[in-house]
């Protein structure tokens, strides 16, 4: 049975590194001691080693152990093995094209819908969906492939902004570049904005978190969600 923990962010503003999530990540990892950490997004370009210790740093107080996948020489079997799965945030062309270079895009998508504890953040995050095409990085590599995990039905848009009318911006608001996506594709997305998160326990897909999210579908006007809405359905 499907276990994951889907978040728009790592980081709130003003906390500390899943700060903000460490009470449903106690209950999350209640059964895992071990957690196998894929840090390939690299925020701001940090090194395997540096971000893994930024994971281990934040685990540390809930008592959970952290190891990089980097460190196995055999990442595929280290998937295989994991009690748990953490997958950070940074940028989700560099995260998807090592993936899909390392050859473990199929073996990650297989452990998580066997049940292994998976939590994603931002890139982590984008990556459940049916493919990368809502993230809001920039492409500074050449993923051989656009599609990701497929976990959950729909894709998924991190750290959604809301338009600021009194914004003198002229570019396009992430709900332009949605509709933009809608033309060449016909997937729901659901805007995380921060703070919010998907629980997954099996088939069943429903938003958390203090805040709404936005759901953008095919050929429909967006819509708000409640904290507590069941996206099962959603596709």
């Amino acid at each position: 049975m499907k276990k994951l923990l889907i978040a728009s962010t790592s980081t709130l503003h003003g906390s500390a590194y899943l700060a903000y999530l460490l009470d449903e990540l106690t209950v999350f990892f209640q059964s895992t001691e071990t957690i196998v950490f894929i840090p390939y997004a690299r925020p701001s370009g940090l090194s395997h080693d540096a971000y893994t210790k930024i994971a281990e740093t934040a685990f540390q107080k809930i008592n959970k152990k952290i190891v990089g996948l980097h460190e196995f020489d055999d990442p595929i079997q280290a998937l295989k093995d994991a009690e748990g799965i953490f997958v950070g945030g940074g940028n989700s062309f560099v995260l998807v094209d090592q993936l899909h270079r390392k050859n473990i895009m199929n073996t990650l998508r297989s452990v998580v819908n066997s049940g292994t504890p998976y939590l994603g953040t931002s890139a982590g995050s984008n990556i459940c969906g049916i493919s990368m095409g809502t993230s809001n990085d920039m492409p500074i590599v050449h993923p051989p492939s656009f599609e990701t995990l497929g976990v959950i039905p729909f894709n998924i848009n991190p750290h959604y902004l809301d338009p600021l009318l009194e914004s003198k911006h002229m570019g396009e608001t992430r709900a332009t570049r949605i509709k933009e996506f809608h033309f060449f594709n016909t997937q729901a997305v659901v805007g995380l904005r921060e703070g919010s998160f998907l629980e997954v326990i099996g088939e069943q897909i429903v938003l958390k978190g203090p805040l709404n999210a936005r759901v953008f579908e095919h050929h429909k006007a967006p819509y708000e969600i409640s904290s507590g809405t069941d996206l099962s359905d959603l596709h």
